[in-house]
């Protein structure tokens, strides 16, 4: 496997020139949500009236950086999924919205209200000519759904053979403190949550964008996946996390330079 990673220790906004227009075959975006969670900063202290202009400004600066049949994926609450994905859709054509079921345990929570138990991601494409590998992606039909789907007229039926498509909602556990995937980031994401997303709006050895990279498991996912890279984080410890992460899936790889412009343009032809 050989893959391309540029780990950018900057802010996204004041780096994205560093991506070439147009080079990019699939962002994932996991923005602050606004909820005043500790990234080592106050990148998460924006008060809800200010949410939807600090949205506007990274996706400006992001859509000129998509391919022609390139796709977005954006991690939101549902506080502010519906004004984000309204201005998404003056740009992009809006392909799902996804439920990710967090497999929060039943106990604890709010007894004024119910209790929150998902995020929403939205799931965008420049053209209606986007990438999509389904049968990359599919589940596989465990023996006795296949043994009651035993008639004739289902026998040979790719479907049932290699499987189904995921559905718009993603039940995948979040990743508990004792998790062998955990790191030291309060919001990481589940390596199969980003995975699915590689594999099904990526071509192999195209280039996936993480503006907020965090812990940097969409770099990981990338990597192991045969994809290119390149992610924005300006907190260096977590920088530094995400480029230990890749050790494993690009063994002997430095991923700590960052390719130039006119470098990931002709990388992404």
């Amino acid at each position: 496997m050989s893959s391309r990673i540029a780990l950018h220790h900057a802010d996204f906004l004041e780096g994205v020139d560093r991506i070439a227009d147009g080079a990019v075959d699939l962002a994932i975006v996991d923005p602050p949500y606004g909820l005043g969670k500790d990234y080592g900063n106050d990148s998460d202290c924006i008060a809800a009236h200010e949410y939807l202009d600090f949205s506007k400004r990274w996706i400006d600066a992001l859509l000129p950086k998509l391919a022609a049949d390139g796709s977005l994926y954006v991690f939101l609450t549902w506080q502010h999924s519906p004004e984000v994905f309204s201005y998404l859709k003056t740009h992009l054509h809006m392909i799902n919205e996804i439920i990710w079921d967090r497999r929060v345990p039943s106990m604890g929570g709010s007894t004024r209200k119910f209790s929150s138990v998902h995020d929403t991601i939205g799931f965008f494409a420049r053209s209606r000519r986007y990438h999509f590998d389904i049968d990359s992606i599919r589940i596989a039909y465990d023996p006795e759904t296949k043994k009651a789907r035993s008639r004739s007229i289902f026998v040979g039926k790719k479907w049932l053979e290699i499987g189904y498509n995921p559905k718009d909602v993603w039940s995948v556990a979040r990743l508990h403190r004792q998790d062998p995937e955990r790191v030291d980031h309060p919001t990481q994401k589940p390596l199969a949550l980003i995975e699915r997303m590689v594999r099904a709006s990526c071509p192999s050895g195209g280039l996936v964008l993480d503006p907020f990279m965090g812990s940097g498991t969409t770099a990981v996912a990338a990597a192991r996946l045969g994809r290119r890279f390149a992610g924005f984080e300006i907190n260096p410890d977590y920088l530094a996390t995400a480029r230990q992460r890749l050790e494993p899936a690009v063994p002997g790889a430095d991923p700590a330079p960052a390719q130039d412009a006119q470098e990931l343009k002709e990388a992404a032809i």
